[in-house]
């Protein structure tokens, strides 16, 4: 049987090690990266590997997208996808920043707990999101929106550029995403009074909403931060929480660790997948968020 080989493409100076452990520790034998890969560059990286080597090999062969933006690392799937010569065809897999995984796993929880603890599930329900314009907080929107939510993303340093992203997710995915203002404290409690999810994926170590704050957002139900360092993005929700009440209200609070638990397990199962399957496989948010749904349980 040929050697499995994973070839880890980033626009970024350097390849990031979490992601290159997890490829190894998932059994891959050898891992190679690429730095600072342009767009332009993925056709003939990825032609290079498929020619390479016989077609039957192709599922010894993976290529790993990274970065720290979703819509390049998309629109790098797509160009690889484009650069095959069927029976040629290797794996792909984009997970920019771990936040593929992230995304999804962040919202398999909060569908886990909506479950769980009330009996309902995302349909329709008003998730409100901040770090709008992070990736982390793309995939969740993407994710929460094609599940049937209504996803709202605020933005720090006003409305216009959440809009933005907001307008290109309607354009690739066909779904309708909110932008609102979250530059004040007022704006923050404005864009969460009617929220039954919010969700806080901005930078570590930044509060983003009080005690006080989550008084303006009677019909919460659950609300999940990724910030692992101190002090909290959401009041009452530290990296261990799973369910716990929140300060005000009957919602429930889910913390850093409960969330990157069901994002390493996701990343790495779906890596086992590459080395597993007997076809070629693409994958991107939308089959991390069915493995992590199920590992959520």
């Amino acid at each position: 049987m040929a050697r499995s080989i994973l070839h880890m493409l980033t626009p970024l100076r350097h390849m990031s090690p979490f992601d290159v452990n997890m490829a190894v520790d998932a059994g891959f034998e050898t891992v190679v990266t690429y730095t600072e890969v342009s767009l332009a560059d993925v056709v003939s990286l990825t032609q290079d590997s498929i020619f390479s080597r016989a077609p039957a090999d192709g599922t010894r062969t993976g290529l790993f997208i990274g970065g720290k933006n979703a819509e390049d690392a998309l629109d790098m799937v797509d160009r690889a996808k484009k650069a095959f010569v069927p029976p040629f065809v290797n794996h792909v897999f984009a997970d920019p920043a771990g936040s593929f995984t992230t995304g999804a796993a962040m919202v398999a929880q909060v569908s886990r707990a909506l479950r769980q603890k009330f009996n309902t599930d995302l349909t329709g329900k008003r998730i409100v999101i901040f770090g709008g314009a992070g990736v982390v907080a793309y995939v969740a929107a993407v994710i929460g929106a094609l599940q049937g939510a209504q996803t709202v993303l605020v933005g720090h340093d006003g409305e216009e550029r959440v809009s933005k992203i907001a307008f290109t997710m309607k354009w690739r995915f066909g779904i309708e995403v909110g932008a609102v203002d979250g530059t004040t404290p007022e704006d923050r409690r404005i864009a969460i009074r009617d929220a039954d999810v919010i969700l806080s994926a901005g930078p570590a170590g930044i509060p983003i909403l009080s005690a006080e704050d989550l008084k303006s957002a009677p019909k919460l139900l659950v609300a999940s931060d990724v910030n692992a360092v101190p002090p909290a993005g959401i009041a009452g929700i530290d990296v261990n929480a799973v369910d716990v009440p929140l300060p005000t209200g009957k919602g429930v609070g889910i913390g850093a660790l409960a969330v990157g638990n069901v994002k390493y397990q996701t990343q790495r199962r779906l890596f086992d997948r590459m080395l597993a399957s007997d076809t070629p496989l693409c994958l991107d948010f939308r089959d991390a968020y069915t493995l992590a749904v199920e590992i959520a349980g």
